[in-house]
């Protein structure tokens, strides 16, 4: 959520904090139940555009749905007396769920003339959509497949750039590359958390630059206690509740 409003989610760390996203009681993505499982349950729609003879590539998809996140998060729409405030209000203040799904020809289209933003990558397009209740689905979106979007490299990805944000991946998770990019979509949302006003309105102007990469083994461990951003998924779906799926490295929260 954006400063300009009143009321902060329930975990939500003060934008000057530095203390590390995964250090509160009632963390959003923690598997335990707490506080925010009281609240009415909301859940951010992102569609993410796949053509047969197209599809677009993997790492570029995740970057496009952290990137669709943040553009939803920051929007003068989603914020103070904006038109989606009060979806992002309650959104956050309960679990923060991501649900990926994929759209082509008519589908896309018709996902394309509802409310929402279309955010663009090298090869990817993905649409974010104003949080909506977890069982009050849009019926242009509620039949859209979640499944399907199993997506490769055909190259190897370039590597991170380190003078930039970059959302790190858990190596030894497999998971869809739906589900990672709503892992990616968390990370970018922790790392937002985390920021000053100041260093938002830098990253906003620049576009969201951001990097996603796959660490080895022993990196990845070194990143799980660093002190940056770590999103522990509550396990509703693929992996096993608290697993660790994403570090956020951004340049502003590192020690």
């Amino acid at each position: 959520m954006s400063s300009n409003d009143t009321s902060p989610p329930l975990s939500q760390p003060d934008s000057s904090a530095r203390s590390g996203a995964t250090s509160t009681s009632v963390s959003p993505f923690q598997s335990e139940r707490n506080s925010r499982d009281d609240a009415p349950q909301y859940v951010l729609p992102l569609v993410v555009h796949i053509e047969k003879t197209d599809p677009p590539a993997r790492t570029d998809a995740l970057r496009t749905a952290a990137r669709a996140v943040l553009v939803m998060l920051s929007d003068e729409r989603s914020v103070g007396e904006g038109e989606w405030a009060q979806a992002i209000h309650d959104w956050q203040d309960a679990r923060i769920r991501k649900v990926v799904r994929r759209a082509r020809g008519a589908e896309w289209r018709k996902a394309s003339a509802l409310p929402g933003i279309t955010v663009t990558g090298e090869s990817a397009e993905v649409r974010v959509f104003p949080p909506v209740p977890l069982d009050g689905w849009p019926k242009e979106l509620a039949k859209l497949q979640v499944s399907g979007t199993d997506l490769d490299d055909p190259e190897p990805p370039a590597a991170p750039d380190p003078s930039g944000p970059v959302l790190w991946l858990n190596p030894e998770l497999g998971m869809s590359a739906g589900k990672e990019m709503a892992q990616a979509g968390h990370g970018a949302q922790l790392a937002w958390w985390e920021l000053s006003e100041t260093e938002r309105k830098a990253w906003r102007e620049a576009g969201f630059p951001l990097s996603v990469a796959t660490p080895d083994a022993a990196r990845w461990a070194e990143l799980t206690v660093s002190g940056l951003p770590v999103v522990r998924d509550a396990g509703f779906t693929e992996i096993a509740p608290g697993s660790c799926t994403v570090v956020a490295d951004h340049p502003a929260l590192r020690r």
